[in-house]
């Protein structure tokens, strides 16, 4: 694992249980991220893997249990204050504002440090050749690559990213994998996310956790995996 044990964990997820009101959908979850790692959370649709990062986000109802962000406790704070503790989150629907420009979504949620607007575009040229079109303008991958954009114009510490290539044509994924690789590469963000294509999972992360019902049944590194397709779909339920 990557980072300094003297350092706070940029992520730290204790016994954490949580839905959506009274209804219980993840239970008894725990996990820690340091600056540098990249870890997936697979599994079949349904099994709670969206929910435990709208619980992170404090999008969803936190029955028990610590989200620890940098140091901060923020299991009881509010979106916001987790996103200025250092959380950024790329949203399963995207949820870009639909009438602002791509310049201005991005700049809404622009935060000191290394991610500018300069460092978005040469991440992703083609938001650059729509910086004044209005979101809703915008097919479904550059809409993507604007939440990833505006996820990273905040300059968080810790990076939540809920099934960043669903829906997209697969030279869209590629160019997406490719501006991916690069912002896990640059070895400064935690980067959790949550993605039903295994391919891209197993290439991205260097572990994935396995979740089943709710809570983590089994943790690897992603190369054992790869090397192993037939026991990953076994762990997955899919044979």
């Amino acid at each position: 694992m990557s980072g300094s044990s003297r350092n706070p964990p940029a992520l730290e997820v204790g016994d954490l249980c949580g839905g959506w009101g009274q209804t219980t959908i993840v239970e008894g979850v725990s996990l820690t991220l340091r600056a540098g790692d990249t870890v997936a959370i697979i599994g079949r649709n349904g099994v709670g893997k969206t929910t435990f990062l709208e619980l992170i986000a404090g999008r969803s109802q936190r029955h028990a249990g610590r989200i620890g962000i940098g140091g901060v406790d923020c299991s009881r704070l509010p979106t916001y204050r987790r996103a200025e503790s250092g959380l950024g989150y790329v949203p399963q629907e995207r949820e870009v504002f639909p009438s602002l420009t791509v310049r201005e979504n991005l700049s809404v949620a622009r935060r000191p440090g290394a991610w500018t607007e300069e460092r978005i575009f040469a991440l992703f040229p083609s938001l650059a050749n729509r910086a004044g079109s209005l979101a809703w303008q915008l097919s479904g991958g550059e809409q993507q690559m604007l939440s990833i954009g505006r996820a990273l114009m905040g300059n968080p510490t810790v990076l939540l990213m809920d099934e960043p290539t669903e829906g997209l044509a697969p030279v869209v994924v590629e160019s997406l994998v490719d501006a991916l690789r690069m912002v896990v590469a640059d070895g400064t963000l935690a980067v959790l996310m949550v993605e039903q294509r295994v391919d891209v999972v197993l290439e991205l992360a260097s572990r994935c956790f396995i979740m089943d019902r709710g809570r983590l049944i089994h943790e690897e590194e992603s190369a054992a995996l790869r090397a192993a397709p037939e026991r990953l779909a076994g762990l997955m339920g899919l044979q």
